[in-house]
């Protein structure tokens, strides 16, 4: 029997994979449900994989997908020196230039950019101050993100009052909020 997928997750590396994968987890979707397509490491940028990737993903999950009311596709993509707005245009771009249409408002594709990367985020949800225009040291290992995904998943739940995310993290929640609830 083949497993049912409700997550399509399209990502740079394990962290981001580890990350999704824990937050999922906390809303009852099962390891099993969730499709990763992650960067080769050691082969080029991770970004430039992703965006690579994602309008190939799109009509996949377009043309198989479409009808499975469940299903989600996610993105992660370091913002890097570009920021939110630019990697949602580059990933527009590539999908001009492979011919796709972009993701449609209505679509349940929600893209994530955390700018710089992911560890401003989790520098953000240990309370810290955050510019996103800089680097934060990456975690020793992938599965340490638990805390922080536990802060972040609480602060959805509105159990706990944090003071203004960084606007990448503000963005994220409001694609989260439109596109995968």
């Amino acid at each position: 029997m083949a497993k049912r997928v409700h997550v399509i997750l399209l990502c740079e590396d394990t962290q981001q994979e580890t990350f999704v994968r824990r937050f999922l987890k906390k809303r009852g979707v099962s390891h099993r449900q969730i499709r990763v397509i992650k960067a080769p490491g050691g082969r080029g940028a991770a970004s430039h994989f992703v965006q690579q990737r994602f309008p190939q993903e799109l009509k996949a999950f377009r043309s198989r997908f479409a009808h499975i009311q469940s299903l989600r596709l996610l993105v992660l993509i370091d913002g890097d020196q570009y920021g939110v707005q630019a990697r949602k245009n580059q990933l527009d771009q590539a999908c001009h230039n492979q011919q796709v249409a972009p993701r449609g408002n209505d679509e349940k594709v929600a893209i994530f950019v955390p700018t710089w990367s992911i560890e401003t985020w989790f520098a953000f949800l240990e309370g810290k101050q955050v510019q996103e225009s800089s680097p934060y040291p990456r975690l020793p290992t992938p599965g340490l993100c638990q805390r922080h995904v536990d802060s972040l998943w609480e602060w959805c739940q509105e159990r706990r009052q944090l003071p203004p995310p960084p606007p990448s993290l503000q963005d994220a929640c409001q694609e989260y909020r439109q596109r995968v609830c």
